[in-house]
């Protein structure tokens, strides 16, 4: 981000090759639906673009980058006037009904049917467990298990207290628990 406001162009590309993807999964898992999350990609790094004199250097790069990208989520479910939740089973491209989706591009290392069987019900109720959960739950816990955030990180994204997220986590581990407690003995 330095170099990009020294006025190094390049640099902007580079920022875009190392986040682009990460920013899209984040903004996918709030909103659902990929081609929004595309258009929402794009958007954040307008907002980059454009509030990049505002960048307090001290700040982390990527906190500021979640922000921008939670909050445009925000916006757009609200405009939606509906939450949208990923379906596993259905296709990650709009334009294809019989594509790939998100449970075919979980890793299938299982070698009998059975495993796959089992793996297959475990993500659905994985699913339909994250569903449940309260926002507030479901947020923290996808920002700190599918994108690898720090308490600390998160705790500035959503502009919340640092115990307030450990709490939020806390309450989504236990009701994940209660949900996937068939599992147990085969996770």
């Amino acid at each position: 981000m330095e170099r990009f406001l020294e006025g190094r162009a390049s640099a902007f590309q580079v920022l875009v090759n190392r986040y682009s993807q990460r920013i899209f999964n984040f903004i996918l898992r709030h909103v659902g639906d990929a081609s929004v999350a595309e258009d929402l990609v794009q958007d954040v790094f307008l907002r980059v673009v454009k509030n990049a004199a505002g960048f307090r250097a001290q700040a982390k790069f990527t906190t500021w980058l979640y922000t921008i990208a939670r909050n445009l989520s925000i916006d757009a479910l609200r405009k939606a006037k509906h939450r949208q939740h990923v379906a596993l089973d259905k296709p990650l491209s709009s334009d294809d009904d019989g594509g790939a989706t998100l449970l075919d591009m979980v890793s299938d290392n299982a070698p009998g049917s059975d495993v796959k069987t089992r793996d297959r019900r475990f993500v659905v109720a994985l699913e339909k467990a994250l569903r449940e959960l309260p926002e507030e739950q479901r947020e923290v816990f996808l920002m700190r298990e599918m994108e690898g955030l720090k308490f600390r990180e998160i705790a500035d994204i959503i502009g919340v207290p640092e115990n307030t997220v450990k709490s939020r986590m806390r309450y989504a581990l236990e009701a994940l628990r209660g949900h996937l407690a068939a599992f147990a003995d085969t996770v």
